[in-house]
């Protein structure tokens, strides 16, 4: 979600990216690898909170990519990560030892039906935009939740926002429902648009499990 195009979102309401669909078009594939990241690995939250708390916290102050109105301490955010990562993958890219965007997944909702879906999330930071940061994260965050047993990706974009859209139409999310008016910041009401992506076929079989991540942080 975002309010100018410094800010474009890559998924759900507290999704976000700051990676664009048009900056790579015409150039060849060797000028896109001479742009690329250097790695994208498991998250270690000791190690990487606060670089990607850096990259988090101006979408939570100044736009409405993030719902939350109070960026989270260090000690919160680190916390989140070693949650999520207990059942769901947390990637970040790294340039140099830099963390320059990250992607994650997370419970879509608690009820047990709902276990196959996952929301996903990537934020990549300013000075790292046209680089498709965004997409290379997204991808091996699906390859990840694809491994894990999890059919469904949903992603939430508060609205206007087409670089967001976009991104997510050309990776395959399907739009399904906007919510009205859902959420108040910055003195207005948002709408916010809701896209899902099909990780795996559809069968009429219960399908087995998900499976912890592989990148469970230890305690």
């Amino acid at each position: 979600m975002n309010l100018d195009r410094q800010y474009h979102t890559v998924t759900g309401v507290g999704t976000k990216t700051t990676d664009t669909v048009s900056t790579e078009v015409g150039l060849s594939p060797e000028v896109r690898s001479s742009r690329e990241v250097g790695v994208v690995r498991d998250a270690i939250p000791e190690r990487d909170a606060a670089g990607c708390l850096e990259i988090y916290a101006p979408f939570v102050r100044e736009t409405i990519v993030s719902f939350e109105e109070q960026v989270p301490t260090l000690q919160e955010f680190e916390k989140r990560m070693r949650a999520s990562l207990r059942t769901h993958p947390w990637l970040v890219a790294d340039e140099d030892g830099m963390v320059v965007g990250y992607a994650y997944a997370s419970q879509h909702r608690t009820r047990a039906a709902y276990r196959w879906a996952t929301d996903v999330s990537v934020y990549v930071a300013p000075s790292h935009h046209g680089r498709s940061i965004g997409r290379r994260l997204y991808n091996e965050l699906f390859e990840r939740l694809r491994a894990q047993g999890f059919r469904i990706a949903c992603a939430g974009i508060a609205l206007p926002n087409d670089a967001s859209v976009g991104l997510h139409e050309a990776m395959g999310f399907q739009p399904v429902g906007v919510y009205r008016r859902i959420g108040w910041k910055l003195g207005a009401w948002h709408d916010v648009g809701w896209w899902q992506l099909e990780l795996a076929a559809m069968s009429t079989e219960k399908p087995t499990e998900p499976t912890a991540s592989v990148g469970a942080a230890s305690e």
